[in-house]
């Protein structure tokens, strides 16, 4: 029997702002028809002329012991269709079965009294996600070590930083052996010790026969985890597949990437630039540069990595790594870059990119794409000399040509 079972879902919200009414007649009114629409739009599904809708005819099907990751870009209804199998919020349409107790971590510190101690939240979050008294006295020991927060056990938590909250939070959440766990995009508040805490423990969640459904950016953290996953896009389902296939597709539907305009005019212009979310996910960066030209020429590219912040970490382009390609007689191309153990701590990173030949500069573009990454082990190279940034990145480069 299915752990989870979502069929036809769909969430509508009304948008825009309530009309002001002079007088009692016009507030009756505009109530019995506002009544009269809602009415017909939660039997019908008609949408109103402020309507949005977050999810649209969603179904689904998930097992005992799966653990499914849901990803997508912000905005394309995976919070909410979280909160619909939270049960905190419910469906404009369709209807969603569970089997078995659901413990949810959406947000950081929901269930939490600011004034109440670390010690008496434990006892108030575990009694609203359904643990007995008696339960949570018995795993209290386990959550606290979990936590790592026994210092400040009987501080008011409103002087916890986010951090000691996620970490407190997901403790009690984990340690209530529910039949479901949900977790969204909170444990990116934590550390990275912590984040392979927390994807060990769903690793053990998982491994006992329980559900494990997971909302992360973090593509690596997904594929690591997960036996599956579901993309969804604008509201619906795109893909529901094995884990690497779907954050493939996801990957190439433009994730980490930007077009520009394919008119080159008098020079060389850049048409493209995608970083590979399969790449990261793997530990490497891959950046692929297209680009275009009215004349026959040999391109070089080059990539320059960036903090969040704008600084610049490292560098590089195919003409210092020793490629000196042949003018190409199809005028147009991909150059990718290409990195195979990234050595950078977890965080969000930026390129910028530029296009020229051996003589000049064509085209830039800055701060073209930005991505998440997930650190990984590591053997530092022997210093360079002929590098840009502090960091020297082992750059490789290969081109292709239509």
């Amino acid at each position: 029997m299915s752990a989870i079972v979502v069929e036809s879902v769909s969430k509508r919200y009304e948008i825009g702002r309530r009309p002001e009414h002079d007088t009692l007649r016009d507030t009756l009114s505009h109530g019995a028809k506002n009544l009269w629409s809602r009415l017909r739009r939660r039997t019908t599904g008609a949408a109103g002329e402020d309507d949005f809708w977050a999810l649209r005819d969603v179904s689904f099907t998930v097992e005992p012991g799966e653990v499914v990751g849901i990803i997508g870009r912000n905005g394309a209804g995976k919070s909410t269709l979280l909160k619909i199998l939270s049960r905190i919020t419910e469906p404009t349409l369709g209807r969603v079965r569970l089997r078995g107790r659901v413990a949810s971590l959406l947000e950081v510190g929901t269930g939490f009294h600011p004034e109440l101690t670390g010690r008496e939240n434990i006892f108030l979050n575990g009694a609203i996600l359904g643990m007995s008294r008696s339960e949570i006295r018995r795993k209290f020991d386990e959550i606290i070590a979990f936590a790592e927060v026994d210092r400040f056990l009987d501080t008011p938590v409103k002087r916890y930083s986010s951090g000691m909250y996620v970490r407190l939070a997901f403790a009690i959440a984990a340690h209530l052996e529910p039949e479901i766990l949900i977790v969204d995009e909170v444990l990116a508040v934590g550390d990275l010790e912590f984040q392979k805490k927390c994807v060990g423990k769903m690793k053990q969640v998982a491994g006992g026969g329980r559900t494990v459904l997971f909302v992360s950016h973090n593509l690596a953290a997904v594929q690591n985890l997960c036996t599956s996953a579901i993309w969804l896009r604008q509201g619906r389902i795109a893909q529901q597949s094995a884990v690497r296939d779907c954050i493939a597709a996801y990957s190439s539907e433009g994730n980490r990437s930007a077009a520009f305009a394919t008119t080159t005019g008098s020079k060389p212009r850049i048409t493209s630039v995608r970083v590979n979310d399969l790449a990261l996910a793997d530990g490497a960066l891959e950046v692929e540069v297209g680009f275009a030209s009215p004349f026959a020429f040999a391109p070089v590219v080059g990539v320059i990595l960036y903090t969040k912040f704008g600084q610049p970490i490292s560098g590089g382009n195919g003409r210092m790594a020793g490629e000196h390609w042949r003018p190409i007689p199809t005028n147009n191309g991909t150059i990718t870059a290409r990195i195979a153990a990234l050595p950078l701590h977890s965080d969000t990173y930026r390129v910028s990119v530029w296009l020229g030949d051996a003589a000049m500069d064509y085209d830039e573009k800055r701060d073209v794409a930005e991505f998440d990454f997930v650190a990984r082990d590591f053997r530092p190279r022997a210093p360079s000399t002929d590098v840009i940034g502090p960091i020297d990145l082992p750059w490789q480069w290969s081109l292709s040509t239509k």
